[in-house]
């Protein structure tokens, strides 16, 4: 379910700086109007109101957090730090008029705070510093850093992250730092921890960066149109990011899901609740709760007052782009969906500049405000300390991280086209493609996807976009294993698309990727039954992931413990990617750590995928799928949910081999290993996977089994394995409609089939198959090729 509207808490006078949720019956919050409110509710159905006002000076109040309870403070305690350079502790219990304890140290404005279980408190400061507070006393000063320290964690009592106007982020054990992250170019500003992963960090540069604790960067994620000042991190694993651009954005697996814009210029502040609700904090002073729960959402009446208020709140040009009315598309450019959650496009609706950006969960357009001059402004963007009429992001494929192009419209094109090239050490037989782009481009700059934009030079998709200053492209999806050296674990989103042009797949619902080709909601196509290509997951940074498994072979050769997993010198020659290797990669699956398992399993895939031959022996067969599933930890229990964050990333790794065995030239023999696969997936829970990039690979193996099955008949007892775990992925499948929508086509290769090949389906099998036609387009209903397609199968039983 999208997130919506739940309530508005209206009691500040001013800019709401710092919010805080720890427990689903408080909110805390921190304003310029001097004062922080501690509001609280007495049970999960009713309304939040103000407990307690605390004030402590005539100063803005900049950050609050609070303690939980502890012997002496049965309620906890409110922790403010503001402009006056203090940080006051009050004790919930006891009054709000006066601190309980007044923190003395810091020169400047107090910005941040954060505090572990046992008290523990971490303040940083525009004095550069941050310090650490054990019972409610200095403990020690973190120096190191040369700018404001603009974002501070209590990971626990003795282990701390700063983030800081000098761009950096550094760990912190007691008052020694122990590691510095580098990475962002403008000022960091929020920081929040992500269990199991690490940490995820946001900055003026407009990014928002998921680390390792090591120091390895496993996202990029680029959406935000300018500042980025806060995070947060759901129950759920989601990640909360809230900006100077109005919106609250949701990113999920490395993709921003949801774009929530708010009635003010700034979003501060973002927490959440333990139950998933969402806390914004804004420059408009209220502090608004969204919930993806619907009985918790607003009444319909305030959640359309929230939406008129967003669409009557006027948006700089600038922050879009800051082209000129009379140059925009008209209302009809709205008839082409969008990308991805987050896109805006900016509309001449009868000479009057209106601003619209996709909900890809609603599936439709949303105004957001109108357009207005900001005065004193230039619409030159700068690149690497430089000035250029037009800088713009450059997506060479889907899932790739944007390149920029600089260019002045005064230079030689071929001149700009050229020093991009080189830069990006791509082939210079584009030159020509990227020159025409950057000629389209400078007549008419448009923001979005539309009909006329540009086409790309290297995909053919209006994928190119004006830039702001802040990246606007999708997700950069940086692999876990290493940072530095930029392997990517391919997403989904990354690939070609097998059933469609004007339908490519992607790592969600979004049934138009290519603009070109895209249609409307009410006039989308289905695939043309049958379809016969498959889709694989062929994308890789051979040396990087080679690398990655030579640095977790020496830690494993280092530890005692662990040392019989490791390869030796003579065994690590086989880490090549070439046939033969197959013993090692069993020793492998089978023997390392389940957390260090994953290069090993995307190295399997591009084995399966290039070189079949190294294991058709059905010897190696048999032992290599069977080694698959134990390297994902298939026999281990399936709960609790969710599972742990390295075994979801297995298991993804998995299917993802998986889906690769079922090329066009593999050779399916007697089918023992295929049905090896069919009885290994039929043991796990559908439930078990919980990630929809998970759910939606586990459909494209079966689709890319049913395009052999169109080609060569398959024996009966695997015709009909298969489409009992194709029904009940459609019997199951109530969120993700591409999920569904490919083991729809699955079906309807099945189906087509059975009567290419005169071997009709049995009367049961029938009869389910319709039972889940007749009901799946009310599921999906805002997915028209599911309502189209299952017309057509049920036009071919």
């Amino acid at each position: 379910m999208p997130y919506k509207l739940s309530t508005t808490l209206r009691g500040h006078k001013g800019d709401v700086r710092a919010v805080c949720s720890p427990r689903d019956d408080l909110i805390l919050s921190a304003s310029r109007d001097t004062t922080a409110i501690y509001w609280t509710r007495q049970s999960s159905d009713a309304a939040f109101t103000k407990s307690q006002v605390f004030k402590p000076g005539q100063r803005f109040v900049s950050s609050v957090t609070y303690i939980p309870p502890l012997p002496e403070a049965p309620q906890g305690y409110v922790v403010t730090g503001g402009q006056d350079a203090l940080v006051n502790v009050y004790n919930v219990a006891v009054s709000s008029e006066r601190p309980e304890y007044i923190l003395i140290g810091h020169e400047q404005n107090v910005c941040s705070l954060s505090a572990a279980p046992d008290g523990t408190i971490i303040s940083g400061s525009w004095d550069q510093t941050a310090k650490v507070w054990k019972g409610f006393e200095k403990a020690y000063e973190l120096l190191g850093h040369e700018q404001s320290v603009w974002a501070v964690i209590a990971i626990d009592p003795s282990q701390f992250l700063t983030g800081s106007a000098d761009n950096t982020i550094k760990l912190w054990h007691q008052n020694k730092a122990v590691k510095t992250f580098t990475g962002h170019t403008q000022a960091v500003r929020g920081l929040a921890l992500i269990p199991e992963i690490g940490f995820a960090s946001c900055a003026n540069d407009g990014t928002i960066r998921v680390w390792t604790m090591e120091g390895d960067i496993v996202h990029i994620l680029s959406g935000h149109t300018s500042f980025v000042y806060s995070l947060a991190v759901t129950s759920r694993g989601d990640i909360i990011s809230g900006g100077e651009d109005r919106t609250v954005r949701i990113w999920r697996d490395g993709e921003c899901v949801q774009s929530i814009v708010h009635p003010a210029i700034s979003v501060w502040a973002v927490s959440t609740l333990p139950n998933t609700d969402i806390v914004t904090g804004c420059s408009d002073g209220l502090v608004r709760v969204f919930s993806r729960v619907e009985e918790r959402w607003a009444s319909d009446e305030e959640v359309r007052n929230f939406e008129v208020d967003v669409a009557a709140h006027a948006v700089p040009a600038p922050t879009v782009g800051g082209v000129k009315v009379n140059t925009l598309p008209g209302m009809d450019a709205l008839i082409t969906p969008g990308l991805k959650s987050g896109d805006v496009k900016m509309i001449n609706n009868r000479g009057v500049g209106e601003v619209y950006q996709w909900d890809g969960i609603r599936h439709k357009w949303e105004k957001v405000g109108n357009l207005t001059d900001a005065p004193g402004t230039s619409n030159k963007q700068t690149f690497e300390g430089k000035q250029y009429d037009y800088v713009f992001d450059v997506d060479i494929q889907e899932g790739a991280p944007s390149l920029k192009l600089p260019y002045n419209i005064t230079e030689n094109p071929y001149t700009a086209a050229q020093r991009f090239l080189e830069r990006n050490d791509l082939p210079m037989h584009f030159l020509d493609q990227v020159v025409s782009f950057i000629q389209k481009s400078a007549e008419s700059v448009t923001l979005g996807s539309s009909a006329t934009a540009p086409s790309d030079p290297f995909t053919g998709a209006s994928r190119y976009q004006a830039s702001q200053g802040a990246p606007a492209s999708s997700g950069d999806f940086m692999d876990p294993f290493t940072g530095a050296s930029r392997y990517r674990v391919p997403s989904v989103s990354s690939l070609p698309a097998p059933l469609s042009t004007a339908e490519p797949w992607s790592g969600a619902s979004r049934p138009a990727n290519n603009a070109a080709a895209a249609a409307s909601p009410q006039t989308q196509s289905a695939a043309k039954l049958p379809v016969h290509t498959p889709h694989l997951f062929l994308q890789a940074n051979i040396p990087a992931m080679q690398a990655k498994l030579h640095q977790f072979n020496d830690l494993l050769r280092q530890e005692i413990s662990a040392s019989s997993a490791a390869l030796y010198n003579r065994d690590l020659s086989y880490l090549d990617v070439t046939p033969n290797h197959i013993e090692v990669l069993i020793h492998l699956l089978i023997k390392w750590p389940s957390a260090q398992r994953f290069p090993v399993l995307d190295l399997s895939r591009l084995i399966i995928a290039h070189a079949p031959e190294s294991y058709a022996e059905p010897e190696f067969t048999t032992r290599f799928f069977n080694a698959l599933f134990e390297g994902a930890e298939w026999s281990q229990p399936w709960t609790p949910l969710p599972l742990p964050k390295f075994r979801e990333t297995n298991i993804l790794l998995l299917f993802r081999a998986l889906a690769n065995a079922f090329k066009d030239d593999s050779t399916i023999g007697d089918g023992a290993w295929i049905k090896l696969i069919f009885e290994k997936i039929q043991q796990a829970p559908y439930a078990a996977f919980t990630k929809p990039q998970t759910r939606m690979t586990l459909s494209t193996i079966y689709f890319n089994m049913s395009c052999r099955g169109v080609r060569e008949q398959l024996d009966p007892g695997l015709r009909s394995a298969l489409l009992a775990l194709v029904l009940s992925v459609l019997q199951n499948e109530t969120e993700d409609a591409e999920t569904a929508y490919r083991a729809l086509v699955a079906l309807g290769n099945i189906v087509y089939a059975a009567k290419q090949f005169n071997s009709p389906l049995q009367p049961t099998q029938e009869s389910s198959a319709r039972a889940v036609l007749n009901t799946l387009p009310a599921t999906f209903a805002a997915d028209v090729r599911v309502r189209n397609l299952s017309q057509d199968i049920l036009a071919l039983l």
